[in-house]
């Protein structure tokens, strides 16, 4: 086994700093498994394994949903929440700080995706939050921290990836992010309360009149768009009246008609949101056939099995085991996109996660918000790449900005540890209707 391990490793670290494709490397590795330390047919095998994986009916729901986010990013959808939210943010210690973490949670809703979500709010609030006087760290921080919350908030991107990798249901996995996404927005919102209390004098105060009550309300009008949107995602789901997939078909829909309605959809972004969400959808969709086939092979060598007995012998409690891969999870997120840590490591990491009792669903959650931490992590911080691309500052100057979040995320991850019924209670509760 330990020769095999390190082969494998080896392979891995080598293919992937030699800049090959995370698909052609786990097809790579796959192949060198089967072919160097069992007997099977490679061939057979990796044709028959890709082909099994690429017409999933789980797998339907992954274009639809981020079609639905590649067309919210070209609407103003963004631009009108910022106004329907700034009025109701003014009396709030941090103010307008705050339009970061809950547009990022409302905006999360709806898109799937962290890069799509830091992207289309970034544009907006930063010139703006810049242009008040706000201070721009701090600004930068709470944009990073907060649009993790993409790869949480369903409809999420990698929680369909991880439900079909794993097997399990996208709808229970969507219901067990909802209230963990919560808790971290509340852990951000938190923060910069904390932080405005103690440093009074870097909130810039308000250049605008105090507005009555049906003032705000009128402006939150702009906001009835995207509430209806998730209502009609996420709530068809819960309800029981539309699967996972049906549903991202009801948001692909909803989000044309609204996009029609704000002026911004014409036959040119209707093209390029369609050719987005195609590229990206054949991107991950090429990675989970060469997940698929990897985790076949590493069934047929053996390896994750006696990888969780040896763990086993160790005789590791869940908390110290969670622990271990937590640190693990983190260092390979600064090398690896968030999706790659997922497909990557789920056939190697489910043997040793059942054998210590751990419920999946909550497993999901769990990993996905420590690929949450990655996202802001360089070296490959996803979102870091995309404030960094906007405002042309340096990457470890927003990787500190971020640093606070990161560790909100780590006290996130004890909390749902201590207190799984966090993650788990709707899922139940789902099951039990």
């Amino acid at each position: 086994m330990l020769l095999m391990m390190l082969v494998l490793l080896v392979a891995l670290f080598v293919m992937l700093g030699s800049g090959v494709w995370v698909s052609f490397t786990l097809l790579g590795l796959g192949w060198l498994g089967i072919s160097q330390f069992t007997s099977i047919p490679v061939g057979d095998m990796m044709a028959s394994d890709v082909w099994s994986a690429s017409y999933s009916w789980e797998l339907t729901a992954l274009p639809m949903f981020i079609w639905m986010g590649e067309i919210l990013f070209r609407s103003r959808l963004a631009e009108d929440m910022f106004t329907g939210l700034a009025p109701w943010m003014q009396k709030v210690p941090g103010r307008l700080l705050h339009t970061n973490v809950v547009g990022c949670g409302l905006f999360a809703a709806v898109s799937g995706s962290s890069a799509a979500t830091c992207a289309t709010m970034g544009k907006m609030t930063i010139p703006e939050l810049t242009r008040r006087g706000y201070d721009e760290r701090l600004v930068l921080g709470t944009l990073a921290g907060s649009a993790t919350l993409g790869l949480l908030i369903p409809p999420s991107i990698i929680l369909i990836v991880f439900a079909v990798a794993t097997d399990q249901s996208i709808a229970r996995l969507f219901m067990a992010g909802v209230f963990p996404g919560l808790m971290l927005i509340a852990l951000f919102a938190g923060y910069l309360v904390f932080w405005a209390w103690r440093y009074p004098d870097k909130v810039p105060q308000s250049d605008e009149p105090d507005l009555s009550f049906g003032e705000k309300l009128k402006r939150s009008r702009k906001l009835i768009p995207m509430v209806g949107l998730i209502v009609g995602v996420i709530g068809s789901i819960y309800a029981g009246l539309a699967s996972p997939t049906e549903a991202a078909a009801v948001g692909v829909v909803l989000s044309l008609v609204l996009a029609r309605a704000n002026g911004a959809l014409n036959r040119a972004t209707f093209m390029e949101a369609a050719l987005g969400a195609v590229k990206t959808s054949c991107m991950i969709a090429f990675i989970l056939a060469g997940a698929s086939f990897l985790t076949a092979a590493m069934g047929f060598t053996k390896l994750p099995s006696e990888l969780a007995a040896w763990i086993a012998t160790m005789e590791l409690s869940p908390f110290m085991l969670l622990a271990v891969l937590t640190l693990f999870f983190i260092v390979l997120g600064c090398f690896l996109d968030g999706i790659s840590v997922v497909v990557l490591t789920t056939s190697i990491m489910l043997p040793m996660v059942e054998a210590a009792g751990i419920d999946l669903i909550w497993f999901g959650i769990y990993l996905v918000i420590v690929v949450e931490m990655s996202q802001i992590t360089p070296p490959v911080g996803f979102n870091l790449f995309v404030l960094q691309g906007m405002t042309r500052k340096n990457i470890l100057k927003i990787a500190g900005a971020a640093l606070p979040f990161f560790f909100l995320m780590l006290l996130g991850v004890v909390l749902i540890s201590i207190f799984p019924q966090i993650v788990t209670y709707l899922p139940e509760a789902m099951s039990n209707r």
